[in-house]
């Protein structure tokens, strides 16, 4: 993304980072700036791990193939790790076996948090401030740094909303922010009834629209992902 007007220049660290990762996306749209907080944290790990199967679909490292009547398994493709330090986990883990998917979400999605969050800090997305309470005690606040936040979060309410149709990145975190169950917690940013909740499901189950050219496989994937979230955050004890 290039600088805007009323825009900081970007650091050179900032331009030598990869372009962001889905999973970075997710989290950065989960931030919730009036608070400070991140929306879902209860949950948060299944749905960063699925952000990060789902980016190894979209990029065609990964895919999901049934390994059961009632089953699914993720299966690498090619034999290079990728670069992304914040893939290189779970595409590892499935590359010993072919893995369930909710095995997978389990064993790397509760690592995810910290390095998605120092990214996003890295990056000048999100910033730290280190604060103390009655003068002793440490406190660190997030806050909203960038503006990327927004380019997203319009891109999603388009999809959500004004039923655009998206590309499949925007399709893929429409549908994990969906199966997460936090949806609710956008209005009014993301206006909330119905019509939100039914487009959500839609892109749950892969139907995205003819402009999003993802292969087949690539939306079945998505949608196996997103459903194993779904149902791992609306059965996880206290969600």
């Amino acid at each position: 993304m290039t600088d805007g007007p009323g825009d900081q220049p970007a650091t050179e660290q900032q331009r030598s980072l990869a372009a962001p990762s889905l999973v970075e996306d997710v989290l950065l749209l989960l931030f919730q700036p009036r608070s400070g907080t991140i929306a879902g944290e209860n949950t948060l790990f299944y749905v960063l791990g699925g952000a990060v199967l789902a980016e190894l679909a979209l990029t065609g490292r990964a895919e999901i193939r049934s390994s059961g009547r009632f089953s699914s398994a993720v299966h690498v493709l090619g034999g290079t790790p990728p670069e992304d330090e914040l893939l290189r986990p779970a595409w590892g883990y499935a590359a010993q076996k072919p893995r369930n998917v909710q095995t997978v979400l389990a064993a790397v999605g509760p690592e995810l948090r910290e390095p998605v969050l120092d990214r996003l800090v890295e990056r000048g997305d999100l910033n730290r401030e280190e604060r103390k309470t009655l003068g002793i005690f440490r406190t660190t606040r997030l806050t909203e740094g960038s503006g990327r936040r927004q380019q997203l979060l319009d891109a999603v309410r388009a999809v959500l909303v004004g039923r655009d149709d998206p590309t499949p990145r925007t399709a893929a975190a429409a549908a994990l922010l969906s199966a997460s169950g936090m949806l609710p917690q956008f209005d009014p940013e993301i206006p909330w009834g119905s019509r939100t909740h039914d487009r959500g499901k839609e892109l749950e189950q892969g139907s995205w629209g003819a402009s999003a050219a993802a292969a087949a496989v690539t939306r079945t994937t998505v949608a196996i992902v997103s459903a194993s979230v779904s149902t791992s955050t609306t059965t996880l004890p206290g969600s």
